[in-house]
């Protein structure tokens, strides 16, 4: 059972691939605007997100006036592959080189196909963003790390996918929203919210009132960054309701952080228990719970009863 839980849920310790994980971000930012870029608005943002693949992270299929062609990231023999709908196919090597080389790459290759593309250059949602086109400083790609992040993702996804089932009322995809790098989830009240203050570095404040017009419970799994520098799936209520951050929740290990304003289930405490797919389900079933009953969601409407 340990090899399994550590095959499934392998060490993912952020100071040990800090810089690849800051590339990958960038790469994976690159892509998800071209996919962006293409398609129509949807509400909450959720047209922008990209999707875990069974070797990777992918867009799905982009609409385009030339041929629709889709862009999927293999993290198993770490390839960037870029397909068209009549049959064109470009495989660039994913390996530590510079963000502006691979922004090069990736949009040569689209207007090779058939089908360019035009994108906003700078990254979203990062302090100090350097231009994709510009940044010669993000350049590390340690291959096992970013297979082990893609295994932690797969499995995340299908317990993300289960307690998604539970819920009858509104509810995002399992997606992957890659201005924040995070695989996330959200439940709605169906009740409208207050405007949302904004405030998102390099993300316009009314993208952010739209994605929060209604009340939210939403969860994920983050991999940690500089200013959280740890692994954890996460969980919050927008509106934060009275009591929220003092309520009880599990598995053991799980607390509100005060700096990040949400729950946080550190990834090691999930990985090393008993059942990590029973931990994290606790950890989202709790969280809800305290979001929905503090502010009175109505329930009974919103669930899912066991058959």
């Amino acid at each position: 059972m340990a090899q399994t839980h550590s095959a499934n849920w392998p060490p993912l310790p952020y100071s040990e691939w800090r810089d690849t994980a800051a590339t990958l971000h960038l790469w994976l930012q690159i892509v998800g605007k071209i996919a962006m870029v293409q398609r129509a608005w949807v509400n909450h943002s959720w047209h922008v997100a990209l999707r875990t693949t069974a070797r990777g992270i992918g867009t799905g299929l982009i609409p385009h006036e030339a041929g629709s062609f889709q862009i999927d990231f293999d993290f198993i023999e770490h390839n960037l592959e870029l397909r068209v709908s009549d049959g064109q196919t470009v495989r660039l090597p994913l390996h530590p080189r510079p963000t502006a080389e691979f922004y090069r790459d990736v949009m040569s290759s689209l207007s090779a196909l058939g089908v360019p593309v035009s994108i906003r250059t700078m990254p979203n949602e990062l302090p100090d963003p350097i231009a994709f086109d510009k940044d010669e400083t993000h350049r590390a790609y340690d291959a096992q790390y970013v297979n082990r992040y893609w295994r932690v993702l797969v499995q995340t996804q299908l317990v993300f996918e289960e307690f998604r089932a539970r819920f009858i009322g509104k509810c995002s995809p399992v997606h992957f929203f890659w201005g924040s790098a995070d695989l996330a989830v959200t439940r709605f009240s169906g009740r409208t919210a207050p405007p949302h203050p904004g405030g998102v570095p390099h993300l316009p404040d009314w993208v952010a009132r739209e994605a929060y017009s209604h009340e939210v419970s939403s969860a994920g799994f983050w991999a940690g960054g500089e200013q959280y520098p740890e692994a954890c799936f996460y969980s919050y209520a927008y509106p934060e309701p009275p009591g929220y951050a003092a309520a009880r929740v599990g598995p053991t290990g799980a607390h509100y952080s005060d700096a990040l304003r949400e729950f946080v289930l550190p990834y090691e405490s999930a990985r090393l228990a008993a059942s990590p797919e029973s931990a994290v389900l606790e950890f989202l079933q709790s969280t809800y719970e305290a979001a929905a009953d503090l502010g009175k969601w109505q329930r009974a409407a919103l669930e899912r009863q066991p058959s």
